[in-house]
């Protein structure tokens, strides 16, 4: 079945090339001018993925991207003329999987969309396992996370590094390990990506994110899920 994309840009110059790249290689494109469109877009459209530029008139990506997120994990990859590490990481934070920025060529282009595409399609396949460890419940069927009976809500990308942390509950996880398995081999070197996510799983997860007791930091090397309490199973 072939993925639909949504490319929201107000220069039409971009949202045509980026338009003729990914319907060369087999795509579906959809176009949004502004962020009030593209909201109605994806509601309408339910496209599989949404390329979305920051610097849009009126609302920019960033209040786009908070405001998909309150009915939607459509996968989204913010397009940026800024590549300060602040504005990646505030993404990130309203919610983004990836970014890209600008000026990029064509292949990299195709290669973020399929690498975005691949991981959403896998982190969608059926599994059974439920992981409990300490207050946490995790179920990886249907993807929630539980921390002292109430829900947990999670990005896409959260809970895809969380399944990895859990299903691997107790051994430490290299970085490289960590990146390959979550975002793919291309970003296995992207520590950025690994520390910024590990810092809002904490923030959601743990009772003291300052002095995890969940997920701990094996210094230089990874990351490891601890559940060495009474009771942690993996089923």
């Amino acid at each position: 079945m072939t993925s639909k994309i949504l490319i929201v840009d107000d220069e039409p110059r971009v949202s045509r090339l980026v338009t003729e790249v990914l319907t060369a290689v087999g795509y579906q494109v959809v176009v949004a001018a502004s962020g009030g469109m593209a909201i109605q877009m994806v509601a309408l459209e339910q496209p599989d993925l949404v390329l979305l530029d920051i610097l849009l008139p009126q609302m920019d990506g960033y209040q786009v991207c908070s405001r998909l997120r309150e009915f939607t994990d459509v996968p989204i990859i913010m397009l940026t003329a800024k590549a300060r590490d602040t504005d990646i990481l505030r993404g990130f934070d309203v919610g983004a999987d990836d970014y890209l920025t600008k000026p990029f060529n064509s292949k990299e282009l195709v290669a973020r969309v399929k690498a975005v595409l691949r991981r959403t399609n896998r982190s969608e396949e059926t599994m059974t396992n439920l992981v409990s460890c300490g207050a946490l419940n995790i179920d990886l069927a249907r993807r929630t996370v539980s921390a002292d009976g109430e829900l947990v809500s999670l990005t896409r990308t959260e809970f895809d590094l969380l399944r990895c942390l859990a299903v691997n509950a107790n051994r430490v996880l290299t970085h490289e390990e960590l990146l390959t398995d979550v975002w793919g081999p291309e970003y296995r070197n992207d520590l950025d990506y690994l520390r910024a996510y590990i810092r809002y799983l904490r923030r959601k997860l743990e009772p003291d994110p300052a002095s995890p007791i969940y997920i701990l930091t094996s210094q230089g090397v990874g990351y490891m899920l601890a559940c060495t309490e009474p009771g942690q199973e993996i089923a």
